[in-house]
């Protein structure tokens, strides 16, 4: 049993949990961490329909359109689909994007879907990149700026998305390290953030 497995309609939850766990095992990932993320992203629904109606991002981990472009679709297509289906996508995205990079637990695992230069960067790190400016991140995401400062560290990232783990959970979220080989970079980094709000 998964978390939040419960929350997967019956009519297509068996296959949704075994194609997420095969995908998982590809990647080298706790598929509870892949569980997690989409809860959060698509607010609990799981749906690969739902859509930001400011930015449009749309589906299981929200999906921005120049993602869909880079992943060879369009946020149109993915919001058709069965969220069996636009799994593979959700593959595909973490399969790009973690291959190079040493993905050490959840919180690195979540970054990879918000911010991917964040990647094993320290607690005080403040999320910016070339054309988008701390402030902006922070404007658009005043959930994660916990002391109001105008800036979004990893650190307040971290505390945010753990926050949200049940407790009985939280064994399957510990910093346990899952090694993969070390970073070499990647000029999709700088425009991959999820730029809409969160007022959970």
């Amino acid at each position: 049993m998964l978390i939040y497995e419960e929350k997967i309609p019956r009519s297509y939850r068996s296959e949704f949990v075994s194609e997420l766990k095969r995908y998982c095992e590809m990647l080298g990932a706790n598929p509870n961490w892949l569980m997690q993320v989409i809860n959060f992203e698509s607010a609990g629904t799981f749906s690969p329909s739902i859509q930001n109606p400011v930015t449009n991002a749309t589906g299981l981990i929200q999906f921005m359109p120049s993602t869909a472009e880079w992943l060879g679709t369009t946020i149109w297509h993915l919001k058709n689909m069965t969220a069996v289906n636009q799994l593979k996508y959700v593959y595909t995205y973490y399969d790009k994007l973690t291959k190079n990079k040493t993905i050490r637990n959840y919180t690195d695992f979540y970054l990879v879907t918000f911010f991917p230069v964040a990647v094993g960067k320290p607690d005080d790190w403040v999320l910016q990149a070339s054309g988008i400016s701390a402030q902006s991140i922070a404007n658009a995401n005043p959930g994660f700026d916990l002391d109001k400062n105008g800036k979004v560290t990893v650190g307040e990232i971290k505390k945010v998305i753990l926050s949200k783990i049940p407790d009985n959970w939280l064994h399957e979220f510990s910093d346990e390290e899952k090694k993969k080989p070390s970073d070499s970079g990647s000029s999709y980094w700088s425009f991959t953030l999820r730029l809409f709000s969160r007022k959970k």
